[in-house]
């Protein structure tokens, strides 16, 4: 968001001062470094990688999972068709410049990946949204929208304190939204958090409405050919020599070198570090000397959404149209056509069912055999019973991933101006960088790659 990003440089310029003399930064933008370790394989861990590959910097990666790429995580269902789906990061946006530049670097295709959405409300099945939100509230909502991207930056600053201050469900309230239209808004929108919109900062929720070029919906564009992994894999191919993978951080110790002390009795040392794992992972590495007191309470404080994603695969293809998403009220939450553009030379398909908070929780503690029976009564009011077409489901939730606790982070109430300031900061020798440091691309690889590129930038 404009704004946010205005508010980290004014942050930096008040501080600038104090920051740019004292020694601990100059201790990172200085020359004369001869090694970088970087822990996380993940995006942003990947792209602080790929830039200082380029630049000649010598550097090592440390990852704690048996594979690359984090929470962008491609699976195959297998057999002669090898559909592939997402189980973890999913969206390619219209606007994600630097994910599509690296696509075209590494002759990699994206699909189209937008949906035309239908909706199960109250034992209803409807084929259009357009045939259950009022044309009034519509109208409403475009035009607070459209306000709040013609304000000044002046404007926008005072107003932006303001929207930090209260969560999206409230503004939405306070605007006149009620009923079914409120219900519908609290269904869709909390698909792109990840949580309820009574946790989502009302600032969080305007930015991410009202950044999107007229092309995109919502930068739910494309998804890379053959799965997200492989862009990971690409960047990775450069220097796989320079991975270690299975390899978990215990202990960083920062003098006027940095020492890593990992699982395995493993040591890395080297000049400057680049931290790109989640809060999560971050406040349970010992650090000497220890992270400054507002890092650690940010850390405590900032939420991961808690997203489960239940792959389904079906033998028949009984929705139909390879654009098919629907948002209901039913336990299932959202669902999603898996495989698109991958149905030509087979009748199976998969269907996603995509739930967050609470619910997800919920769902991820239940068999695959009570999965696939939520699936089919989730299902029913649009195609009857489909559980006879189950041939197999693979699940993930991101709630109790080791590492992050959640799939992306999630900016509440009254947060962003808080605690955003004391994570995006320098600790001695290092640098952070991951989504949930991104100023306008939060939970997206779009903004695992700009700060992973812009922490190996500052090196």
């Amino acid at each position: 968001m404009n704004s946010r990003r205005q508010f980290i440089k004014n942050a930096a310029l008040a501080g600038g001062g104090l920051l740019l003399a004292s020694s601990v930064f100059a201790n990172i933008v200085l020359p004369n470094r001869k090694k970088v370790i970087i822990i996380g394989a993940g995006f942003a861990g990947l792209m602080a990688a790929y830039e200082l590959d380029k630049r000649g910097i010598d550097f090592e990666i440390l990852e704690a999972r048996d594979r690359i790429g984090g929470r962008v995580y491609s699976h195959s269902f297998g057999g002669p068709d090898n559909l592939i789906v997402e189980l973890g990061a999913e969206w390619v946006g219209e606007d994600h410049h630097l994910l599509r530049q690296l696509c075209a670097e590494f002759n990699l295709h994206l699909d189209n990946n937008q949906f035309d959405t239908r909706a199960i409300y109250k034992g209803q099945f409807y084929d259009d949204l357009k045939k259950i939100e009022s044309h009034e509230w519509m109208v409403t909502y475009e035009k607070l929208l459209a306000d709040y991207k013609s304000l000044t930056p002046e404007q926008k600053d005072i107003l932006d304190h303001k929207l930090d201050k209260t969560d999206w469900w409230r503004f939405l309230v306070d605007h006149g939204c009620s009923g079914t239209d409120l219900d519908l808004r609290d269904l869709i929108d909390s698909t792109d958090f990840g949580e309820s919109i009574r946790e989502v900062s009302a600032l969080a929720a305007m930015g991410e409405y009202t950044s999107n070029s007229p092309a995109s919906r919502n930068q739910m564009d494309y998804k890379i050919t053959g799965g997200n992994s492989r862009l990971a894999d690409a960047l990775m191919a450069r220097f796989e020599h320079k991975i270690r993978k299975n390899t978990q951080v215990i202990k960083v110790v920062q003098r006027n070198k940095v020492k890593v002390y990992c699982t395995g009795n493993y040591i890395a040392e080297g000049d400057r570090l680049i931290c790109t794992a989640p809060t999560f992972a971050v406040s349970r590495i010992a650090w000497d000397p220890i992270l400054p007191e507002s890092m650690l309470s940010a850390m405590q404080a900032l939420e991961y959404a808690r997203i489960n994603k239940n792959a389904v695969l079906f033998r028949k293809r009984f929705w139909g149209d390879d654009a098919f998403d629907m948002i209901t009220d039913m336990p299932g939450h959202y669902f999603y056509h898996g495989t698109k553009n991958q149905t030509q030379n087979t009748k199976r398909g998969v269907l996603i069912s995509y739930t967050i908070g609470d619910k997800a929780a919920v769902i991820a503690n239940q068999s695959d055999a009570w999965r696939a029976d939520m699936m089919d009564q989730s299902l029913y009011p649009a195609f009857g019973s489909v559980s006879q077409y189950i041939d197999g489901q693979e699940l993930q939730y991101w709630g109790n991933d080791n590492f992050s606790k959640g799939a992306y982070a999630v900016y509440g109430k009254g947060q962003w101006f808080d605690i955003f300031p004391r994570l995006n900061k320098p600790h001695l020798h290092t640098l952070f960088a991951g989504e949930h440091l991104s100023d306008s691309w939060g939970g997206f690889m779009e903004g695992a790659l700009e700060t992973g590129k812009a922490a190996a930038e500052k090196i």
